[in-house]
C-alpha cells in the first residue's frame, strides 16, 4: 500500500461491534495492515445514545465507519421489534448522517432476500420474510441515499468470536460439544464464509474506495446440511450429531430458501476470485475456525 492510501486514513477507522465476530476479524485486519482500527464496543458507549455518539465523532474525527453492530438474532427481533429498529435502522442512519463526508461500510445480509430464486444479484429488490431481514432492508435504503457509502451483504460467516458463541461454526460445534442432535435443512441454501476471509475482502474494498451493494461471500452454495458435513470433517474429534430435514416440515417463521448471492462483480472488483467454505478450510487447515 502507498503513502497516497495511508495519508487517506489519518484519522482513525471505527468499526463498530468490534466485540462481535465480523468486527473483531476486521479491527485485527485493519491493523496488520498499518491502519488505524479504532474498534468500538458496548463498552465504549451505546451507539443508541446520540448525544455519546456526536461527542466521541468529534472528538476523534474517523476517517472512515465500518458499521458491523447490530441485533442479528432473527428471535430477538421478532420478539422485541421496537428495539430491533432502534439499533439496526435508527442507530444506522444517525451514524450514517455523521459519517457523510468519509468512507461508510454498512454490514446487511442474504435474508434481504425472499429466497425464491437464488444466485442474487447486488440490483436485485430485496424482499425481507423476517422483522431482522426488514430492518437490514430500511438501514440499506437509508445507506445507499448517500452516494459514496457501501452496503456489504454477506451469508453465513465463521471463524472464532471474543465470546466463542457468535460464527455459524460455533453454534455447531458448542452444541456437538454437549452432545446436542442437531437438525439441518437439505433445501435451505447459503453460501457461508470464512470471517476473516470477509474482514480482508472489505478492507480491499474499503482501500479501493468502492462504493454501492457489494455481495461478500463464498462462492460455494451449500445446504445447511452440506455446511454439516463440511463442519464434521473440520471436527473430527466432535461427535457430528446431524440429522437431515426439509423446510416443507418446518413450522416456524417464514425462512428464505436459497439467498445465494452472486459475487462476480466483487471478484471484478478485486481481481481475484473468492474460495467456497470447503475450498478455503482445506487451504487453511491450521486457522482457528
Amino acid at each position: 500500500m502507498g503513502l497516497d492510501e495511508k495519508t487517506k486514513f489519518r484519522g482513525p477507522i471505527w468499526v463498530s461491534g468490534a466485540g462481535g465476530l465480523i468486527g473483531s476479524y476486521l479491527v485485527r485486519e485493519l491493523s496488520s495492515r498499518g491502519l488505524p482500527a479504532r474498534g468500538l464496543t458496548r463498552k465504549d458507549f451505546d451507539l443508541t445514545d446520540c448525544s455519546r455518539l456526536i461527542e466521541a465523532y468529534l472528538r476523534e474525527k474517523p476517517s472512515a465507519v465500518i458499521h458491523c453492530a447490530a441485533i442479528s438474532s432473527s428471535v430477538t427481533c421478532q420478539k422485541e421489534p421496537r428495539l430491533a429498529r432502534k439499533v439496526n435502522v435508527f442507530t444506522t442512519r444517525f451514524l450514517a448522517d455523521l459519517s457523510h463526508a468519509i468512507p461508510f461500510f454498512f454490514f446487511s445480509t442474504d435474508l434481504v432476500f425472499d429466497g425464491k430464486k437464488g444466485n442474487y444479484q447486488p440490483e436485485d429488490e430485496p424482499n425481507p420474510l423476517s422483522l431482522y431481514a426488514e430492518t437490514k432492508a430500511e438501514a440499506e435504503r437509508i445507506v445507499l441515499s448517500e452516494p459514496g457509502h457501501t452496503v456489504i451483504r454477506t451469508s453465513l460467516n465463521g471463524g472464532i468470536s471474543p465470546k466463542g458463541n457468535r460464527g455459524f461454526n460455533e453454534e455447531i460445534r458448542n452444541a456437538w460439544k454437549e452432545g446436542k442432535e442437531l437438525c439441518f435443512f437439505t433445501d435451505e441454501y447459503r453460501c457461508p464464509i470464512a470471517a476473516r476471509l470477509t474482514a480482508q475482502i472489505v478492507v480491499d474494498l474499503l482501500e479501493k474506495g468502492v462504493a454501492g451493494i457489494v455481495h461478500v461471500a463464498g462462492s460455494g452454495r451449500f445446504s445447511r446440511y452440506e455446511i454439516a458435513q463440511i463442519l464434521a470433517k473440520r471436527y473430527p474429534e466432535l461427535p457430528a450429531l446431524i440429522r437431515p430435514g426439509s423446510l416443507k416440515e418446518y413450522t416456524g417463521a417464514p425462512r428464505s430458501p436459497d439467498t445465494s448471492l452472486d459475487i462476480s462483480a466483487t471478484e471484478e472488483f478485486l481481481g481475484r476470485k473468492i474460495p467456497a467454505l470447503d475450498t478455503w478450510l482445506q487451504e487453511n487447515p491450521g486457522e482457528p475456525f
